[in-house]
């Protein structure tokens, strides 16, 4: 391919992590180069307002964190391609991406390319996203103060996520499809025994009602067929992640649900290739937690990069 670029550090992905590691790799005097993907700042750069970004007390909106972040990174000599990988070749160094502008051989690859919430797939989820329909309770439970929410969901996360938002709702009305819950016994006795929680099981949320803002749910029984309807201010949907890991399966390990395994220093199976934020991270999937891990793989790659030429110069 005539359009072959060669580069020493190529990051996939311009969330939190991917720009976190185009920052360090660029004050190491690397020259990274960015392929944004489908969204430039990630995941992050779709939340209105973080407020638990440490240095920003008046909380930062997501979009504008993410130009901030990347304006940082370009300021040492990173470059942002708007760009997307479509396949890679991880059988031998320099590593093979190819994108749709073109292809590009990488002395190292730092993953950073995210995991997408799954949505429930009707009506209204879409044009509501924001105004009312939520997949954070981190990001966006502080809105819901004194006010009536709806949690989907049956796993840890879903359970989690609602217990932190009684801190600020009025009630919290936890539905789910199913008769028995998967989340851990614990964390059911506290949602259980907690004042402000209620329970509609059995059912699946059919409509997300609004035009402004959400007003209400269409519900369905799975059982009975019986449909019914809920007022409600939010609806939080945690049904679990999707990682974006699909070009790089049977090249490095993964985990079962698709995670990209790293050690703690963000390496992967493969020498010279880093995995950072949430495409290896199920756990936490914070805006700080991912740039951390990115700055990580960066300072690994960096190490990687110089031991290299310490051995052939």
């Amino acid at each position: 391919m005539s359009n072959e670029k060669n580069v020493k550090v190529l990051i996939l992905g311009s969330g939190p992590a991917g720009l976190a590691a185009a920052l360090y790799a660029a004050r190491a005097e690397l020259e990274p180069i960015v392929l944004t993907g489908m969204q430039l700042g990630g995941q992050a750069a779709l939340t209105h307002t973080i407020e638990n970004y440490p240095g920003f007390p008046e909380g930062v909106g997501g979009a504008q964190l993410g130009e901030l972040f990347q304006k940082q990174a370009e300021n040492f000599g990173a470059k942002v391609e708007f760009d997307m990988a479509n396949e890679v070749d991880l059988s031998q160094r320099p590593y093979t991406v190819r994108t749709d502008s073109g292809e590009y051989k990488a002395e190292t690859l730092i993953i950073t390319t995210g995991a997408n919430p799954l949505h429930l797939e009707i009506p209204g989820e879409v044009e509501l996203t924001g105004r009312g329909v939520s997949y954070c309770a981190t990001c966006d439970g502080w809105f819901f103060k004194d006010k009536k929410v709806v949690v989907v969901g049956g796993g840890d996360s879903a359970f989690e996520e609602a217990l932190f938002i009684t801190r600020y709702a009025s009630s919290v009305t936890l539905i789910h499809r199913r008769e028995e819950f998967r989340a851990g016994a614990i964390l059911q006795n506290r949602a259980k025994e907690h004042p402000k929680m209620n329970f509609i099981l059995n059912t699946v949320v059919t409509e997300a009602v609004g035009t402004d803002k959400l007003t209400s749910l269409k519900l369905k029984n799975v059982q009975t067929g019986e449909e019914s309807s809920i007022e409600t201010d939010g609806l939080f949907i945690f049904i679990g992640h999707s990682p974006n890991s699909q070009i790089f399966k049977g090249q490095v390990e993964m985990s079962d649900l698709g995670y990209i395994l790293v050690n703690d220093k963000m390496e992967t199976s493969v020498e010279g290739v880093y995995a950072a934020g949430e495409i290896a991270d199920p756990h936490f999937r914070q805006v700080i937690t991912s740039a951390g891990m990115g700055a990580a793989a960066a300072i690994q790659a960096t190490r990687f990069l110089e031991e290299r030429e310490a051995v052939h110069s």
